[in-house]
């Protein structure tokens, strides 16, 4: 899948920028000359959070459109959102490595008995085309049946074309079984009666709630 984002070849200086409402970005690549861009804040973000870091991105509004990966996003950590972009611009018809995202799908049978489902992977590395790259993969949980159950690399769906770099046996979810509480145990009663006995056989008065001291030898 690709989606289209407009953008401008970069002028005005970074504040500028973010205070119309703009980012700035970078692209860059093997065959790519690295060139600074500007792009709508509103429409990246919403780019971002719709197709993810996995989807090949075409960039429109240059001398060319380029394709390129999200590579890395850079926060603002006091005033929130978006500060800057960098994307790389992947060779058509070459292989690309990349991470795509794992996205759990469905209820696990085990979590109505008060297990647990353990996410241990939330995304893979992948290698093929830009043309079969997945935005995602799916794993479905709707397996986990048993305390014992597991998902591994190998259960998932993979597209074809599409390699992983994981190994087979490597564990993507496994499942966590419910706790049993250990029952208290009971408080043991104290004879009152009793303690007042032997309080008349030592002849000292016994306060409720303490032992009679032992009768010297």
């Amino acid at each position: 899948m690709t989606v289209k984002l407009e953008v401008t070849k970069r002028e005005a200086g970074a504040q500028a920028l973010r205070a119309a409402g703009k980012i700035p970005a970078v692209v860059y690549g093997p065959k790519q000359e690295p060139v600074s861009i500007a792009i709508d804040r509103t429409t990246f973000e919403k780019t971002l959070e719709t197709a993810g870091e996995s989807t090949i991105i075409s960039l429109v509004g240059l001398e060319e459109d380029i394709e390129v990966l999200v590579h890395d996003v850079a926060f603002n950590a006091e005033k929130g959102g978006i500060d800057h972009a960098d994307f790389y611009a992947i060779e058509r018809g070459k292989e690309l490595t990349t991470n795509v995202s794992l996205e759990f799908v469905g209820e696990a049978p085990v979590e109505k008995n008060g297990a647990m489902v353990t996410k241990v992977l939330h995304e893979i590395e992948v290698t093929c085309r830009p043309s079969v790259l997945p935005s995602h993969i799916d794993v479905d949980v709707t397996t986990l049946v048993e305390d014992t159950s597991q998902i591994q690399i190998k259960d998932l769906a993979i597209p074809e074309g599409v390699t992983l770099s994981a190994e087979p046996d490597d564990v993507v979810a496994s499942v966590q079984a419910a706790r049993e509480e250990e029952p208290e145990e009971p408080v043991e009663a104290v004879d009152m009666d009793a303690v007042a006995v032997e309080g008349e056989k030592t002849g000292e008065e016994v306060p409720a709630g303490e032992e009679a001291p032992e009768k010297a030898e």
